[in-house]
């Protein structure tokens, strides 16, 4: 009779435990999910401009076909890359921001060489979009943060005790984060 009173207290004791905690890691896991999809269209509005940046600047006489051709290349590989929400993993992110960042570094290639074409400079199009294209990178880089805080607000759920009881349970995994490019913490070179 004791060992079955304390296998009733054991499981509302377990019960409650779980409940409390599993309720609120489901909420954070959502708010994951759903900064995830905001991060996804962030670049998908980027990836969106793209082509008629692409198709301004071909209006430019010979300008370097290698370059458009380079950004046209990385914004196919970018837009085919998905990451499912459920599996947030440090390597599916890495992956996603792999690519994502060789379409940036073409995109910057491709802006460094308008500078060599007057007529593009002044194309009120090409400004405009131009424009966009950097509201859009600064989207991208607040989103990324928004996704790296609640990230870290859910990470640090499951890990803390008692909620890693719950999370182990119940299947709650760590998530990945956003980390710096390649070479963001060397200072660029400034020569005169």
């Amino acid at each position: 009779m004791k060992r079955l009173i304390f296998t009733v207290i054991g499981f509302f004791a377990v019960l409650s435990l779980s409940s409390c905690g599993y309720n609120s890691m489901v909420t954070l896991d959502e708010q994951v999910t759903q900064q995830w999809a905001q991060v996804e269209n962030v670049y998908q509005r980027r990836a969106e401009l793209i082509p008629n940046l692409v198709a301004t600047v071909k209006g430019a006489a010979d300008f370097e076909q290698k370059t458009l051709t380079d950004v046209t290349e990385a914004r196919a590989k970018a837009s085919s890359i998905t990451v499912d929400p459920t599996n947030l993993t440090p390597e599916s992110i890495a992956q996603f921001q792999a690519v994502q960042g060789q379409l940036s570094q073409s995109l910057g290639r491709l802006l460094a060489t308008v500078e060599a074409y007057p007529q593009l400079k002044a194309n009120q199009n090409f400004l405009e979009l131009q424009s966009q294209l950097e509201g859009a990178e600064n989207r991208i880089t607040v989103e990324r943060q928004k996704f790296n805080e609640v990230t870290q607000t859910y990470n640090s759920k499951i890990r803390t005790f008692p909620n890693n009881l719950t999370a182990g349970m119940f299947g709650f995994k760590t998530k990945g984060y956003f980390k710096a490019d390649a070479g963001a913490s060397a200072a660029p070179k400034v020569e005169f």
